[in-house]
């Protein structure tokens, strides 16, 4: 009997706007990829914003399904997730900290006074008072455990049909938690996903049985050696971040670096290191597991669109799903070969005839549409899936003919 090929997904971080590119990679891919269901593969890893959409498509939530709740808000009530929460200031750290601030200030103005320490140690001695974050993600583990909770869905890693794994940073050790391993898979998955992207100075670290944990992004960007490591033949990896690459001609017209002033050079400077470590892990991948097939997925580095988002713009989420949609479509047709060969060895294929019909998209107009052309695109969208199964299921000399 054939034993069914060992498949995991390691989804790294990029907040909102990782998740934005995640999803529309995994839309892409679900409709252009045969013999693979992604609510159903043998591993998912994630971190941070990537450690979202792994608990999403571990409870059963497809692609599609997440774009609905993401991008187009077309979700049913209560699974709407707008980044727009994780905005909220940290009121309860900035009146954790505040409350320090009498004592300390006293203190540091008697040892002034008395020539004991220099006004700047005195300052210094201020540092506990100061928020470890600007904005809560409590909303994160909330929300999340609402959903989850649902009938089909659970927020126990335990009672999952698949093997997930969260990471996070344990803060006092600067070691890896793997949430969802022995010893760690009694934490909800609602509030491993939180601890996972607690990016420090923007979140506070999560406190969890009295350990605190931040972004797990901090050890690895991807932490795809826990799948790895765990056994497996295929390996799909999704990286939202890479550093922006001007030098393309056509570019210039977005100017340098710098000239985007300190967030842009901060930006860039981020991506660059996260990429070029994560360029050197999959390196030491390909040599140490050299029996698993390792398929990356990532933004083009000539492409501005990604690099110059603004993530928290409704409008701008939409127009960024569809851009890594049609991207993801286009990689996969440009490259089919390299990547069909690695896919096949495992029973996956891809879907020439989904991925030649230049009419697909990921998220309607947002045009007001009349009650005729709805339909109209309602009957185009069941013709396109009807002839996607055709064409997954026909064989290669009447896929020909229908071409």
């Amino acid at each position: 009997m054939k034993v069914a090929p060992r498949i995991a997904m390691a989804l790294a971080g990029g907040g909102p706007l990782g998740a934005i590119y995640e999803i529309g990679v995994l839309c892409a891919l679900e409709e252009s990829l045969t013999g693979i269901d992604l609510n159903r593969l043998h591993h998912y890893v994630g971190v941070s914003a990537g450690g979202f959409i792994a608990a999403a498509l571990a409870n059963g939530m497809t692609p599609r399904a997440l774009c609905d709740a993401f991008i187009e808000n077309t979700a049913d009530e209560g699974e709407v997730f707008d980044p727009a929460w994780m905005m909220q200031p940290a009121y309860a750290e900035y009146a954790r900290r505040g409350a320090l601030l009498p004592l300390k200030l006293m203190t540091a103005m008697w040892l002034v006074t008395w020539g004991q320490k220099s006004w700047l140690r005195a300052v210094e001695s201020l540092s506990p008072t100061l928020p470890t974050g600007l904005f809560s993600n409590e909303a994160i583990h909330t929300h999340l455990s609402r959903v989850f909770k649902r009938t089909g869905r659970t927020n126990d890693f335990r009672k999952l049909r698949t093997r997930l794994t969260l990471v996070a940073t344990h803060l006092d050790t600067a070691q890896a938690a793997l949430f969802g391993s022995p010893g760690w898979d009694h934490i909800p998955i609602s509030k491993a996903v939180q601890a996972s992207a607690a990016l420090p100075g923007l979140f506070p670290p999560v406190e969890i049985e009295g350990q605190h944990y931040v972004d797990g992004a901090l050890k690895k960007t991807m932490h795809a050696s826990v799948a790895l490591d765990a056994g497996v033949d295929l390996l799909i990896c999704l990286n939202p971040l890479v550093p922006f690459d001007g030098s393309a001609p056509g570019l210039g017209k977005i100017g340098r670096i710098a000239d985007g002033g300190l967030p842009a050079v901060l930006s860039q400077s981020m991506r660059s290191m996260i990429h070029s470590r994560m360029e050197l892990g999959m390196k030491h991948y390909e040599s140490a597991y050299p029996d698993t097939d390792i398929v990356l997925l990532e933004p083009d580095h000539h492409d501005p669109e990604l690099y110059l988002a603004n993530t928290f713009s409704y409008a701008q989420r939409r127009h960024l799903a569809e851009h890594a949609y049609q991207q993801t479509r286009s990689m996969l047709r440009t490259d089919a070969a390299g990547i069909a060969k690695k896919l096949a060895r495992h029973g996956v294929r891809i879907n020439h005839l989904a991925l030649s019909d230049a009419g697909r998209r990921l998220v309607r107009p947002a045009t007001t549409r009349s009650p005729v052309s709805r339909s109209l695109e309602n009957l185009h969208l069941s013709l396109n899936q009807l002839a996607n199964v055709l064409g997954a299921t026909a064989p290669v000399r009447k896929r020909r003919e229908l071409r």
